[in-house]
């Protein structure tokens, strides 16, 4: 590699690319990229109801009351237990 002349590059044949213009934010953000807080709250908010909604939907469900039956049961066999407990230690 001594001995050989260096190879000149090939010219580039290319076209100079337009400038970009800035694109303006939407109208949630500001100029620097942050949310309004009238979009933060529309945000909140609809997050919350369709919480609620769900919440709604699931508690009529069949399964929703057969969970919270069980945990009525669960809660009067600890309740009992707990007595149980208590009786042997004042005797």
């Amino acid at each position: 590699m001594t001995g050989s002349p260096p190879i000149p590059p090939e010219p580039i044949n290319a076209e100079p690319v337009p400038p970009v213009t800035p694109v303006p934010p939407a109208s949630d953000y500001d100029e620097k990229g942050v949310p309004t807080l009238d979009y933060v709250r529309d945000k909140i908010e609809s997050r919350f109801v369709t919480a609620m909604g769900d919440t709604e939907l699931t508690e009529g469900s069949p399964e929703a009351r057969s969970l919270d039956e069980q945990q009525a049961q669960r809660e009067q066999a600890a309740k009992a237990k707990l007595d149980e407990i208590r009786r042997t230690l004042r005797s």
